[in-house]
């Protein structure tokens, strides 16, 4: 029996947890500037980018949180694979608070549609033009992170909702300070709530999957059975699992029967070598076992 490990390298959100520090201090002073204005001139486009703006900052804080308890609580007796999953757990929360946002902006702009109330437009575009500086420097910052981390990945969502956000808000600020329209505001309002439903859903799928320990979408577990079975000395492979611990971290398990010839060692060391190279899975524990005692895992319930 015998295994690969990495337990040294650090998660895909860790590996970024300076740039989510300076996104979280950006969303904090861009939120307080947000809501200052928005309560002062009543606009719901803006008071619903700041909305976003308070998950964004929320979210950052319990990403930032739950790298630093899952770097700082390593595997344990008890915890043998330590607190990793805190990570997605965050993004999960992060997704809940999208949907909560979202579901109030669009109540809140519908019932402003029958009476809408004059809106200063000059207060609104100033401040969507410090929203868009703000955002398009936190958007820079996780960019990178939001590629290999589930959790960088729904703080860079949030950001990038409220990008958008920013700029519907300064549509919003330069129709009301040229034509005097009312109605730009909550219908704005309505479009921020709606652009980002889509992508928390995906969000929160990407979410469940790993909590649920489906195999990753991009790794074929089928081809890694077959290519597994196909090396030299192995008979058959069974109760194969493939998961994700966290983003970039993928573990594997397996059995292996190999013909009463083959060389347990050798056997084990391709194995590992072809998960590494060919699926990126450094975690694996294989058991490498005669092809007569693997009839007693045809045994097992599960």
């Amino acid at each position: 029996m015998g295994h690969g490990h990495g337990h040294g390298v650090p998660s895909a959100s860790g590996r970024h947890l300076p740039r989510l520090v300076v996104a979280l201090g950006i969303g904090v002073l861009f939120l307080v500037l947000e809501v200052v204005v928005g309560v002062l001139t009543g606009s719901l486009a803006l008071i619903s980018d700041a909305a976003h703006m308070l998950t964004d900052v929320f979210g950052l804080g319990m990403a930032l949180t739950a790298i630093v308890l899952a770097r700082r609580s390593g595997p344990t007796y008890r915890r043998t694979f330590g607190l990793y999953r805190a990570e997605v757990l965050a993004a999960l929360g992060n997704a809940v608070l999208l949907f909560g946002v979202a579901g109030y902006v669009l109540v809140e702009a519908i019932g402003r549609v029958t009476d809408p109330p004059a809106v200063p437009g000059l207060p609104v575009l100033l401040t969507a033009v410090a929203g868009l500086v703000a955002n398009l420097a936190a958007f820079a910052l996780l960019r990178a992170g939001a590629k290999e981390s589930l959790n960088v990945r729904g703080a860079y969502l949030e950001v990038l909702a409220d990008l958008i956000g920013s700029v519907g808000v300064l549509v919003s600020g330069a129709i009301t300070l040229t034509t005097g329209w009312r109605y730009a505001d909550p219908i704005i309002g309505v479009a921020i709530g709606l652009f980002v439903l889509p992508r928390t859903v995906a969000l929160a799928r990407r979410a469940l999957r790993i909590l649920f320990q489906h195999a990753p979408a991009e790794v074929d577990v089928e081809g890694i059975a077959t290519e597994l079975a196909a090396l030299a000395g192995v008979r058959d492979v069974h109760d194969l699992h493939v998961w994700t611990l966290t983003s970039g971290m993928e573990v594997a398990s397996a059995h292996l029967a190999v013909e009463q010839h083959a060389e347990p060692a050798e056997v084990l060391a391709q194995a590992q070598n072809l998960l590494a190279n060919d699926y990126h899975i450094q975690h694996a524990t294989l058991q490498i076992e005669p092809c007569e005692q693997a009839k007693r895992c045809e045994e097992l319930s599960w």
